[in-house]
Parts: structure tokens; sequence; C-alpha cells
């Protein structure tokens, strides 16, 4: 019976070193094909076809844009708002720098009324790596944000400004390469993004509508880590239908 156990035991042992190891794999696997690929086309700009392929919105449409990284790029759009149209133009794993650097060729020649926007998570997330530059990575981070709102008023929309959607329960194969710094950074920059709400900046609170207690998405709303499932989304969208049906309203009473 003892030696029965023994086995069954190191069987056990063996099978979940066996899957730990196949998840480092496709973990590996997946990050270097990001860095093969990116300097092939560093902004993503092929990902989306130019803006002349896609016919102008109905007239009595508002054109809104998500646009981001992937948590713009997974977000659906919201059901029953007959006047708006929505098209997308997130991609995964993007940072602020390269969402900002594809501006002009991604979104400016849509000529969007309303732009959503959720970015910050992918400079963020680097901070357990490059440890001695967090002050710099966040600092980064907020001055390209700053960019891309001035640049999305400038091209005459109304923007809807995201707080960074708050992180998931850190995974076992994940939690060696990660740091409470990231969820003290996404706490600093949210404060910093609240102060940019003004005139033509509306600000989606997505820790009020995720986040639990312990300031965790809440397990209903998200698929891992980083990433937000079905029923998250949904509830964001509550919150964004209310905001660009007030969003219509000021733009239709300003002739826009």
């Amino acid at each position: 019976m003892k030696a029965r156990r023994v086995v069954i035991a190191l069987t056990a042992i063996l099978l979940l070193s066996v899957a730990l190891n196949l998840l480092l794999f496709v973990v590996a696997r997946h990050y270097h094909l990001q860095l093969s690929t990116a300097p092939l086309d560093p902004l993503g700009l092929s990902f989306y076809p130019v803006a002349s392929d896609l016919p102008p919105p109905a007239a009595a449409q508002l054109r809104v844009v998500f646009f981001g990284d992937s948590r713009a790029y997974d977000w659906p759009a919201p059901s029953g708002l007959e006047g708006f149209e929505f098209v997308n133009r997130g991609i995964g794993n993007q940072t602020t720098a390269q969402v900002l650097g594809r501006f002009d060729a991604h979104v400016a020649p849509l000529h969007p009324q309303i732009i959503v926007l959720q970015v910050g998570i992918n400079d963020l997330k680097t901070i357990p790596l490059l440890p001695g530059q967090k002050a710099s990575l966040v600092a980064n981070c907020k001055a390209n944000i700053v960019k891309l709102v001035e640049r999305a008023v400038a091209s005459d929309a109304a923007v809807v400004l995201t707080t960074v959607i708050p992180l998931g329960r850190v995974p076992l194969a994940r939690s060696l390469f990660w740091s409470d710094d990231v969820a003290w950074a996404i706490e600093d920059l949210n404060a910093f993004l609240r102060t940019l709400e003004g005139r033509d900046v509306v600000i989606l609170d997505t820790s009020a509508v995720l986040a639990g207690e312990t300031g965790v998405v809440r397990q209903e709303f998200s698929r891992d880590l980083l990433h937000l499932q079905g029923a998250g989304y949904k509830a964001l969208n509550k919150q964004l239908a209310v905001i660009l049906e007030t969003l219509e309203s000021q733009i239709q009473g300003n002739g826009r």
C-alpha cells in the first residue's frame, strides 16, 4: 500500500511537471513570436485596412472608435444604440507609444466623433522585469496618454478615457515574474487619468464597475490576469451606453 502511494505521488508530480513545462513552452513561444514579428511592423500599421476601405457612417449616426490595446480590441459594441456606428482599432499587446504612433494611420482618417481609449497595461506590466525603470515607465505612460487625448481632441472628437482595467488574480505560473508594483502603478496612473476629465474628455472608471472589495476584478468578469470575459464588457457597456447617449445630445446640440 505504501509503495502504491509513492508511485501515485510520483506520477502526480511528473504530470504536474509536464503540465507546467508545457505551459512555459506555450508562453515562451507566444513571446518569441511577438519579439520576432514586432520589428517587421512595430506599430502594427498593417493590422487594419486603409481608411478608404471603410465607408462613411450613415448620416444620422455618430462614429465611435474603440482604440488601444487588447482590452480595446476585445471590447464589443454596446447593443441597442441605433444612433452610433462602432469601429474597432485595438491591437493586442501594444504599449502607449505604439498606440500613439498609429493614431494618424488608424483613427484620424476615420473622422470619429467619439473615441473610446483603453491603454496603459502593457507599459506597466513590464515593471517586474525592469524594476529600476518603474518611475520612468509610469511617467512615459502618462505623457503618451496625454498626447493621445490631445490628438483626439484636436481631431474634433470627444474622448471616453477609460481608467486602466484592474488586474485579475495572478496565476501561479506568472507569480515568479510578477510584482505588486504593477497594481500600485495602475492605481497611480488611474488617479492621474481622472485629472484629465474636461469639456471633451469623459472618464469611464473601470474599477468602479469591475473590481471587488480587494481591488481585483470580480471573478465573474475576469478571463485571466489581464483580460475580461464577456460579462465584464457587458457591465462596462452599461456605463458606456449612458456616456455615449449624453455625448450624443451634446454633439447634436453643438452641431458637430
